[in-house]
C-alpha cells in the first residue's frame, strides 16, 4: 500500500540532522528520497561512533542510521563539472531538495536554489542553515549545542544555582530535530499550495529562529510577564505540583494539571486537607506557594516506594510516571505492543532495529521499506529512474575517478 507521499520526489542534499530528519519523514510518509553524498565519505554520521552496525569502524554509525531510513544513496562529486550537472539534472526533476550547505555555497556549485526554481519552477527549495538565509549572522555555521544554548534552552534546562545546578542542554539534539519536523510542515504545506497554483517556492528554516519558537510558553511567560525565566530543574513553571519527587526508592514524575487533579492528590497522599487550604485552592496559589507546597508533598512521597506510589496515584486518576532510562522505555511491554522499535533488512544485518515513527494513518501507513543505505549503493538505478540515463552514460559517469561512485548494495561503505 501506498503512503500518503507516493509519487512525491525528494533530493536531499543535506547532512548530520536537521535535513536527514525532515528527509526521513518525508520518505516515511512514502516520498521516493534520493540522498546525495559525497563519494569516499558520505553523511559526515556515518562516521559518528561508535556503536556501529556490522564490522566496528568498517560498519555504519547508530547516528546515521537514525536519521536516514526510507532514503536511496547516491554518490556525487559535486568538485567536478558533470558531478553538478547531474546533481542539476536530478532536481529538474525533484518536487522537493532539502539542502543545509553554509549560506552561499550552493550558488558556488552552480547549484543556488534560484537557478534550480528557474529551471523547474514547480520545485520547492528547503534551505536549513544556523541563522537563515539573510541577516547578519547568516554566513556563520551552527550546531545543534550552540543553538540550544544561544536560542536560550540551555538557560531554562538544568537544576536551579541554588541547588548547585548550572545550565544543560537536552539529551538528543532538539534544535536539529525541531527545526527537521518545521521543515517537513512548511513543504508539506507548500506541496499543498502547489497543488492549486502550480507553482514552487524557496523555504528557509533556520536552527535558532527554530529553537527560539520552540521555547513556547517560557518565550511568552518574558514577553507577557517581564520575567526573565529561570532553571527549575524538573518543576513548571506556570503549574504546580508538575516535578519530580523523591520515593523511599527513587524517583516519580508528578503532573498536576488542574484543581481537580490536585484535590485527588491530596487525598492519595493522606493529606485531604491540602485541597481546601487557601494557599493551594487554584493552580496560581499553587504557583505562589511552591516552595510550601512542594516540601509537603515530598515528606509524603517519601515514605513509600516508587512502585507504591504509582499504583496508588493511577487509581486515583493522578498523572504520574516513572522515570525510565532508555533501555527501559525500549524493551518495556508498552513499547512491543505500540511495536515502537521495528526491523528492517540491512545488507550488515538481516534485522538492523529502527525506532518506528510515531503517526497512525489509517489508511495509508507509515512504511518501513529501506534500510538506511550503503553509501553511493543506489547510484546506477537512480541514474536510471530518475534521469532515463542508458547503460553507456551510466558506465561513463560511475567509472573509476568519474563524478558518481557506485556501490553495490552487498558492499561495506568505507568507514
Amino acid at each position: 500500500m501506498s503512503g500518503p507521499l507516493a509519487g512525491v520526489r525528494v533530493l536531499d542534499m543535506s547532512r548530520i540532522l536537521a535535513g536527514p530528519w525532515a528527509g526521513q519523514l518525508l520518505g516515511d510518509y512514502g516520498a521516493d528520497v534520493v540522498k546525495v553524498e559525497k563519494p569516499g565519505t558520505g553523511d559526515d554520521t556515518r562516521q559518528w561512533g561508535p556503536p556501529w552496525l556490522g564490522d566496528g569502524r568498517h560498519g555504519e554509525a547508530a547516528y546515521f542510521l537514525a536519521a536516514n531510513r526510507n532514503k536511496r544513496s547516491i554518490a556525487i562529486d559535486l568538485a567536478s563539472t558533470e558531478g553538478r550537472r547531474v546533481a542539476r539534472a536530478l532536481a529538474g526533476r525533484a518536487d522537493v531538495l532539502i539542502e543545509n550547505f553554509r549560506v552561499g555555497a550552493m550558488a558556488r556549485h552552480g547549484l543556488d536554489p534560484e537557478r534550480l526554481c528557474e529551471a523547474n519552477p514547480g520545485l520547492i527549495c528547503c534551505s536549513i542553515t544556523a541563522y537563515g538565509q539573510q541577516g547578519s549572522r547568516a554566513q556563520e555555521p551552527g550546531y545543534d549545542a550552540m543553538i540550544q544554548a544561544m536560542g536560550g534552552l540551555m538557560s531554562i534546562t538544568g537544576a536551579p544555582d541554588a541547588d548547585g545546578g548550572s545550565p544543560q542542554k537536552v539529551g538528543v539534539a532538539i534544535a536539529d530535530l525541531m527545526a527537521g519536523m518545521y521543515a517537513v510542515t512548511a513543504i508539506l504545506a507548500a506541496l499543498h499550495e502547489r497543488s492549486a497554483t502550480g507553482k514552487g517556492q524557496r523555504i528557509d528554516v533556520p536552527l535558532y529562529d527554530s529553537q527560539v519558537a520552540s521555547l513556547a510558553n517560557q518565550a511568552l511567560n518574558f514577553l507577557i510577564g517581564g520575567e526573565n525565566p529561570g532553571r527549575l530543574g524538573t518543576a513548571h513553571p506556570n503549574l504546580v505540583p508538575y516535578q519530580a519527587f523523591p520515593t523511599r526508592d527513587g524517583h516519580l514524575m508528578l503532573a498536576i494539571g488542574n484543581d481537580r487533579q490536585f484535590r485527588a492528590l491530596a487525598e492519595c497522599i493522606g493529606a485531604a486537607e491540602l485541597g481546601s487550604d487557601p494557599r493551594f485552592l487554584s493552580n496560581a496559589d499553587r504557583v505562589e506557594h511552591r516552595e510550601v507546597l512542594v516540601g509537603l508533598i515530598s515528606q509524603a512521597f517519601g515514605r513509600d516506594t516508587s512502585a507504591a506510589w504509582l499504583s496508588r496515584l493511577a487509581s486515583a486518576g493522578v498523572p504520574a510516571g516513572p522515570i525510565n532510562s532508555v533501555a527501559e522505555v525500549l524493551t518495556d511491554a508498552h513499547a512491543r505492543e505500540r511495536q515502537l522499535v521495528r526491523r528492517l533488512a540491512h545488507p550488515l544485518d538481516d534485522a538492523m532495529p529502527t525506532v518506528a515513527n510515531p503517526v497512525r494513518f489509517s489508511r495509508t501507513p507509515v512504511r518501513y521499506d529501506l534500510a538506511p543505505p550503503l553509501l553511493g549503493a543506489q547510484t546506477q538505478g537512480i541514474l536510471q529512474d530518475w534521469l532515463d540515463y542508458g547503460d553507456e552514460a551510466i558506465a561513463r559517469l560511475t567509472a573509476p575517478g568519474a563524478a558518481c561512485d557506485p556501490h553495490t548494495d552487498d558492499e561495506r561503505p568505507d568507514g
